[in-house]
């Protein structure tokens, strides 16, 4: 072929790539799935020192926010409310803020949160999420699922493939289990939920699940819970817990502002540990 239809021909597949906003993937992009329900939303007041944002930590919004300034499917700095627009602060926010002060500089953190308060685990199970749409026969319930289009795990699904277009998913966090409160059954289906996960992403086996504890202060609703979370490991060998001891809260169900802030660097600190960092 001759130079001038060589340099022609590059030309053109330039253009095409630009025209399609071809992104290539960055190995050093770190991508972190989170869901659950409402502590995984955050409900913490969101203050001063929790809106510094960092270019190296990412948000892939998830639903149209326009008081806010965002659209679902583009990427922001990091800042609280990460989930749904009128939700507030979350493990997922410190978890990100934590993850970049210890990772080196070339590595950017994005987290991509899909959460919906007062959840059944069973909503984000891809076969069974239509018996667990109206869990709570009530509005703000019923509003809260109609945002993800009426299937929170297809939703995350699209978003998650989304974001392995310019970076690589090193892990899963899950704060849930209010609403199963004593269901010893919920580590299966939360296996369910995952190997779904990793079968439709085509993510490693070893892709770390981090799973946070309900709140367990003196006045709480359930932490009876805790003991059912603690045996996830058991069923998911990439499993691990994240302790909620000593996190405050705000009400029997919610930590508030300084407990999601300990709980998300927990999170963290494992995670980095998981992945030798």
């Amino acid at each position: 072929m001759k130079l001038k239809n060589i340099v022609t021909v590059c030309a053109c597949i330039t253009l095409f790539c630009s025209a399609m906003n071809i992104q290539a993937q960055d190995k050093n992009f770190y991508i972190f799935l989170c869901f659950g329900q409402s502590n995984m939303e955050g409900q913490g007041k969101i203050e001063p020192q929790d809106t510094i944002s960092d270019s190296r930590f990412k948000l892939l919004q998830a639903v149209d926010c326009p008081e806010l300034g965002r659209k679902k499917g583009e990427w922001y700095p990091a800042t609280a409310p990460t989930c749904q627009c009128e939700t507030g602060l979350s493990p997922a926010d410190y978890f990100g803020k934590t993850m970049i002060k210890n990772l080196p500089d070339s590595i950017t953190v994005g987290i991509i949160n899909v959460a919906v308060g007062g959840s059944d685990i069973r909503l984000f199970d891809k076969n069974l999420y239509k018996d667990y749409t109206r869990t709570y026969d009530e509005k703000w319930f019923i509003d809260k699922v109609n945002n993800y289009g009426g299937n929170p795990y297809a939703h995350l699904l699209s978003l998650a493939k989304q974001a392995q277009q310019v970076g690589v998913i090193k892990g899963i966090l899950l704060h849930q289990g209010e609403t199963n409160t004593g269901d010893e059954a919920w580590p299966t289906y939360v296996k369910t939920i995952y190997n779904n996960m990793i079968t439709d992403l085509g993510l490693p086996t070893d892709t770390p699940l981090l799973s946070g504890e309900v709140m367990q202060t003196e006045d709480n609703c359930c932490a009876a819970m805790n003991p059912i979370i603690n045996t996830l490991p058991e069923v998911i060998p990439t499993a691990h817990v994240i302790s909620s001891k000593d996190c405050t809260g705000q009400d029997n169900a919610h930590f508030d502002a300084a407990g999601y802030r300990i709980l998300g660097k927990r999170y963290a600190y494992q995670m980095l540990s998981v992945l030798g960092m």
